[in-house]
């Protein structure tokens, strides 16, 4: 149940981004720093490649979040 609850808050960030607002929007439904998402993307994109894609996914299919949301 609570992975529904997290998965129905789970939006890009409309005042916390550095570029989309993906690993706030991951932050703000989580409850996790947005630093840690961050760093899991950016070892993703160095490490193995795949983050930089799964970030540009996310980008496209993730909603903007309101205001006050």
């Amino acid at each position: 149940m609570q992975i529904k609850q997290t998965l129905n808050r789970l939006g890009r960030s409309k005042h916390d981004q550095m570029i989309g607002g993906v690993c706030a929007g991951f932050a703000e439904a989580t409850g996790t720093p947005p630093w840690l998402w961050r760093a899991g993307f950016a070892f993703a994109v160095l490490g193995f490649g795949t983050g930089l894609l799964a970030y540009l996914i996310l980008w496209a299919v993730m909603p903007l979040r309101a205001e006050g949301a």
